[in-house]
């Protein structure tokens, strides 16, 4: 496997129901055929010696790109399952590949995996069947992003906030709000960062949660005309003053080390990356709370190797395999058993159902409105998508 610079991801919704999915399949790319009522697995057979993996870039190790680095042969060597993986750079390439049927398993990030389940190409799972399910944290289970219907579609990886990074001697007072990255950006002109993606929309609807109530947004994925076309217009004035839009993680890095970047959306993992190597900066989660990400390992409706699919679920949801594999992209992982593991828990705020109750984690944007409205319709992922470009210009 290549190495390729971890990129771009990932968001907390209400419940919906199998119809209410069924409209996902024309969000953003084209879905294939099927639909979200295909039966999970009731009990394992024997494993196929095979399983192939469709995942982020450093979910899958096997210490090609680093010997120190592998949690995937253990896997192999337990099992009998010869890991085969492909890593994409964005939940739409993930969603355009599992198309191929050349996966058994995929890691999907919020804005993909319903997509995946109302195009027919994933599977439920049957949790029954997996020995760590059970000591996985409550807070991510039989989310709106992993499960239909009460059904799940997978098992919870990792998890994540997008954070406000920030030079700490060059941006005073400390900031405490999204503020100095929208209505107060002016101060930083041409030194703010944002992150690259249509996704990013929601961020700004965060903010406006907050500091215009009267817009009724009471969920930043889900959002009428009306209040979609006030975050886009908050976004085109951040515009004038974006330095970069960013993608790749270490470029993100390298911008805060030069200056060349002061304020804007980060990750943990960066200012882990930036506290080590001296530059003066800091990240906190502002007063409006945030985006973040909760990814899924999920099953292929047609996988070819079934029983070493689940294989794979159960075993990078045991503490070791998971403390290796979330700690070594940077984000939180999926149990306290994995803390035992890892020695950063506390500063990715493990297990913090507080903290994790401020992250409104990546979710797909439909037209039937994921905060439950009837009476309007909301902007869907295509519309985001085409916003996102005018934004950029």
């Amino acid at each position: 496997m290549k190495r390729i610079h971890r990129t771009a991801r990932r968001g907390a919704t209400v419940g919906l129901a199998i119809a209410s999915i069924a409209v996902l399949a024309a969000c953003g790319t084209s879905g294939g055929g099927g639909t979200a009522t295909d039966e999970a697995m009731t009990e394992l057979g024997d494993t196929e010696g095979t399983v192939s993996l469709l995942a982020w870039p450093g979910y899958v190790e096997d210490g090609s790109n680093d010997p120190e680095v592998d949690w995937v042969t253990p896997f192999e060597e337990a099992t009998g399952c010869e890991v085969t993986s492909k890593v994409y750079g964005t939940s739409d390439e993930a969603f355009n590949l599992m198309k191929s049927g050349d996966y058994d398993v995929v890691a999907a990030s919020g804005d993909a995996s319903l997509r995946l389940v109302a195009a027919g190409d994933v599977a439920p799972v049957n949790t029954d069947l997996l020995e760590n399910y059970d000591g996985i944290y409550d807070f991510l289970k039989m989310q709106p992003w992993n499960s239909v219907d009460g059904v799940s579609y997978g098992i919870p990886h990792g998890y994540g906030a997008n954070l406000l990074q920030y030079r700490t001697d060059l941006v005073t007072p400390a900031p405490t709000s999204w503020d100095v990255v929208f209505d107060a950006s002016d101060a930083y002109a041409g030194k703010v960062t944002a992150y690259d993606s249509p996704i990013y929309i929601a961020d700004a609807a965060v903010y406006l949660m907050a500091h215009e109530p009267d817009l009724g947004i009471e969920n930043p994925y889900a959002l009428d005309q009306e209040q979609f076309d006030a975050a886009v217009e908050l976004l085109k004035a951040q515009r004038a003053n974006i330095g970069e839009y960013w993608s790749d993680y270490l470029k993100q890095a390298q911008a805060f080390t030069t200056g060349d970047s002061v304020v804007g959306t980060s990750w943990q993992v960066i200012q882990n990356s930036l506290e080590a190597e001296g530059v003066p900066t800091a990240v906190v989660l502002p007063d409006e709370g945030t985006t973040g990400w909760s990814d899924t390992w999920m099953i292929a409706s047609e996988a070819k190797s079934p029983n070493c699919a689940y294989a794979w679920l159960d075993y990078i949801a045991s503490p070791e395999a998971n403390a290796a594999a979330t700690g070594y992209f940077g984000e939180a992982p999926s149990s306290d058993a994995a803390c035992e593991f890892r020695t950063d828990c506390e500063a990715y705020h493990a297990g913090d159902e507080e903290y994790a109750s401020q992250i409104w984690y990546w979710s797909t944007p439909i037209a039937e409105c994921l905060d439950g409205r009837t009476d309007v319709e909301c902007v869907d992922y295509a519309g985001w998508t085409e916003a996102w470009a005018e934004i950029k210009g």
